[in-house]
């Protein structure tokens, strides 16, 4: 594999990461670069922007649920084709789950596992020279992971910046770019995060604009050679990680409704031979009848719930459906703000459509929504948490219809 690569992370979250990771992406592009792009963690929706920068596909990289192998499958994968390969991070560089070193989740594990360079952005709005410390700290806190550069966000004025600049230069980091207050690009948030690309009237208008602020403010013959070549280190069998299909024809709901799946779970069950049909509850559309099973992804129905409510014909043909075949469902967002976050373990109570009874999946949860009332139901999966904390019975099963709060990432192996 030729293909180089660097992480664009940040000290904490709001710095401004994923605007910068997606003007390089698009500044690249722009220049005839051939980029590919992944999300460090857990994210639906920041890789959907990445997809579109790059026009090209985009993956998760978690190292918290994904073994090594799977690790380097995907990011081999993602990387193969390309130049460059762009991981944006998540949270504060260091930031992850209080697990053994490596698989905390972190976006630094990424950097020490791929070698892979960090190009640090430092919101700067709210202080000067004081950023020096701020870089060095980061430059010196673990000899695994390289601080190659510093992008600075939100700076003032022209004297703002020369003054930031000058300080973290002394330090020994070059600055690869500077954005000014006014012409950062604020992308409009809900919550779970960024409103989804699909929902955006026009993603090549914003992909111009990105690329037009990453001309003018970023250094990006810099960055690019800044970027260095991964280093695989995964070892055993290339399926290690990767989810079983639940079905040999899986009905998958695909709207703006649904639409919390990830990339390499689609990819991995078409890897095994499952055929993919899409269908969009939004359109009133019942699982396809020739489907053997049925998956409703996470996603934002409590946004559609009148039209759902009114769709009879995707109603009354999933109950149908239920009758004979199983059906999955992952958490939506929903509700009163009583957040819910959290790495996920998980062991299947029954033979279910993650695997045989007593099967292990790795995943997170993230929503707003609690269940009144357990009913009579089964519970799908016993959880526990990142530490290993046992978290009790969680999800439901009613006949061949299972439902759960988490979402699934990887077999746990």
């Amino acid at each position: 594999m030729t293909a180089r690569g660097l992480i664009i992370a940040a000290p904490h979250s709001g710095a401004g990461k994923t605007t910068i990771t997606l003007a390089v992406l698009a500044g690249l592009q722009r220049r005839g670069v051939k980029i590919s792009a992944a999300k460090a963690g857990p994210d639906y929706i920041d890789p959907a922007f990445h997809a579109a920068m790059t026009l090209g596909a985009a993956v998760n990289l978690d190292t918290w649920a994904m073994p090594a192998a799977l690790l380097d499958m995907l990011a081999a994968r993602a990387a193969g084709s390309a130049d460059i390969f762009v991981v944006e991070g998540v949270m504060g560089l260091f930031d992850g789950a209080a697990a053994n070193a490596g698989r905390r989740g972190a976006t630094a594990d990424l950097a020490a596992h791929f070698d892979m360079p960090v190009v640090l952005v430092i919101d700067v709005a709210r202080q000067a020279q004081s950023a020096a410390a701020v870089a060095r700290g980061f430059a010196s806190h673990d000899p695994a992971v390289k601080i190659t550069g510093v992008v600075l966000n939100r700076t003032a004025s022209e004297r703002h910046r020369a003054l930031v600049a000058d300080a973290i230069s002394a330090c020994g980091l070059p600055i690869f770019g500077a954005l000014p207050r006014d012409t950062a690009i604020t992308l409009p948030e809900r919550h779970l995060g960024l409103v989804q690309a699909a929902e955006h009237a026009d993603l090549a208008a914003l992909s111009d604009r990105l690329a037009l602020i990453a001309e003018r403010h970023l250094d990006l013959d810099a960055i690019a050679n800044a970027a260095a070549p991964l280093t695989l280190r995964g070892r055993g069998n290339s399926s290690t990680g990767v989810l079983p299909p639940p079905g040999q024809r899986v009905a998958l709901a695909q709207d703006r409704a649904f639409s919390f799946v990830y990339p390499h779970v689609v990819e991995a069950w078409r890897g095994a031979g499952a055929e993919i049909i899409a269908f969009s509850p939004l359109a009133d559309e019942a699982p396809p009848e020739r489907a053997d099973s049925c998956w409703l992804p996470g996603g934002y129905p409590e946004l559609h719930a009148g039209t759902l409510a009114a769709a009879r014909r995707f109603a009354e043909g999933l109950r149908r459906f239920a009758a004979t075949r199983p059906v999955h469902g992952e958490c939506g967002g929903f509700a009163k703000r009583k957040l819910h976050l959290g790495y996920r373990a998980a062991r299947v109570l029954s033979d279910s459509v993650l695997g045989a009874k007593g099967a292990r999946v790795r995943g997170h949860e993230f929503h707003y929504a609690s269940l009144a009332s357990q009913g009579d139901d089964e519970a799908f999966a016993q959880l526990s948490d990142a530490q290993g904390r046992t978290l009790g019975n969680s999800g439901g099963r009613r006949g061949r219809v299972s439902g759960t709060f988490f979402h699934t990432i990887a077999a746990d192996d």
